[in-house]
């Protein structure tokens, strides 16, 4: 009799929960909700309360201006006028009288009306200017911690990633978006230092055995009376092996680039870039390719062995991806609006906008992959892009008009 089979036992759960352990009493958590509501309700009985008293105020002295009389009864039941109402007098009808006091009093209540609307308005701009300035500063206060996250943010985005938010105060949706952040940080951290780690100490470990290779292939090619095959095999054998240790060097050199670069010093990318073309001058005269170009002075404060791989990994590749003749390498250095500019161009195969960004990926080439070239080992423009990040830096490529590229690097003075 056939048995069922059991069903597949669950994926165990993540132990870490972003979401975090509810409070015991969520509707007592002081919330960025609550506090602005409470914040700019008081303000707004505030506000309130104070207008009702300026307009109180101004309504009392309106009404004790407009309450005063036009005339005076004397004893005998003479009347005096006090000058107000210019049209009345003790010596006219009582009609008239009549008539010039109501006059008088409509006049007098519609000054005082007057008078209490024009201070009114007065006392409504003061507090509305009051007001808005308060609010403004108190929404500042609210909202600095969003600040703080966005220049730590700034910050992680130039590859610092031993930065902290560490956000102090109340239990409330900023402090939780700060630490989630904060977590995340970490957990970014310490997988980034994972993966140089493995990346550092798999170079070191790869470096042993292809010197040892490199010895014993360069002691049995001394050797005259071997034969000339062997010959040939150890000479290709040895280029392999070259190639290997290129490429160990240069994840060793991409690992150590993804960090910042913690000791500066002054470094002038002019001789930066005379080094490099004195370096490659005897591969570009091989090839028959032109170096030119001004380099005037442009100081940064970086690692100067970094700042030259740079160089030499752009004026290489200048160099070797160029037109079979009558080509050149355009080399040139300057400050430009508070950067160190170093532009690299040069002839060579046309190439489209979209294959740009495929160049600075680890191990790519123009319309190839892996190892299909003998011209490198896939390495140079994305360990330039990474020194040129830990520098504070960028590097932008531009397919150049008529074949080339033109590679600007920029960096901070």
């Amino acid at each position: 009799m056939a048995t069922t089979p059991a069903p597949p036992a669950a994926p165990p759960k993540p132990t870490w929960d972003p979401r975090g352990a509810e409070p015991p009493l969520p509707w007592l958590r002081p919330t960025i909700r609550i506090r602005l509501t409470l914040l700019y309700g008081g303000m707004f009985m505030i506000a309130g309360i104070l207008l009702l008293s300026i307009i109180y105020l101004l309504a009392a002295s309106a009404l004790r201006t407009g309450n005063d009389l036009p005339f005076k009864l004397l004893p005998g039941n003479q009347i005096t006028v006090n000058g107000t109402c210019p049209g009345l007098s003790g010596q006219m009808p009582a009609d008239v009288a009549n008539s010039a006091l109501r006059a008088c009093f409509a006049q007098q209540r519609q000054h005082a009306l007057d008078n209490l609307l024009t201070r009114s308005l007065m006392a409504l701009v003061g507090l509305s200017v009051i007001a808005f300035a308060f609010g403004y500063a108190m929404a500042g206060r609210v909202l600095s911690p969003l600040g703080r996250i966005t220049r730590t943010a700034r910050r992680v985005a130039g590859t610092d990633l031993t930065r902290r938010i560490e956000l102090d105060g109340p239990d409330d949706e900023l402090k939780e978006l700060a630490d989630t952040f904060d977590d995340m940080l970490d957990r970014l951290e310490r997988a980034f230092t994972a993966q140089q780690r493995f990346v550092a100490n798999a170079s070191h470990e790869l470096r042993t055995p292809l010197a040892i290779n490199r010895t014993l292939l360069e002691v049995h090619l001394s050797d005259p009376g071997a034969p000339t095959e062997l010959h040939q095999l150890g000479k290709t054998l040895l280029a392999t092996n070259e190639r290997s240790e290129q490429l160990v060097e240069g994840l060793l050199l991409l690992a150590r680039s993804e960090n910042e670069i913690v000791d500066r010093k002054p470094v002038d990318l002019a001789e930066v870039a005379s080094r490099a073309i004195d370096q490659a001058r005897g591969e570009a005269q091989a090839k028959g390719v032109e170096i030119r170009g001004e380099r005037a002075l442009a100081v940064v404060q970086g690692n100067g062995v970094l700042l030259e791989r740079i160089a030499l990994n752009l004026v290489q590749n200048a160099v070797r991806y160029n037109v079979p003749q009558d080509g050149w390498v355009s080399v040139t250095t300057e400050l430009k609006d508070g950067h160190a500019v170093l532009v690299v161009s040069n002839t060579g195969p046309v190439v489209p906008a979209y294959e740009i960004d495929n160049l600075f990926e680890p191990f790519r080439r123009l319309r190839t992959e892996r190892t299909g070239s003998d011209k490198g080992v896939g390495l140079g423009l994305s360990i330039a892009r990474s020194v040129a990040r830990a520098h504070g830096g960028r590097i932008i490529a531009e397919p150049r008009e008529g074949g080339g590229l033109v590679m600007r690097v920029t960096l901070p003075v």
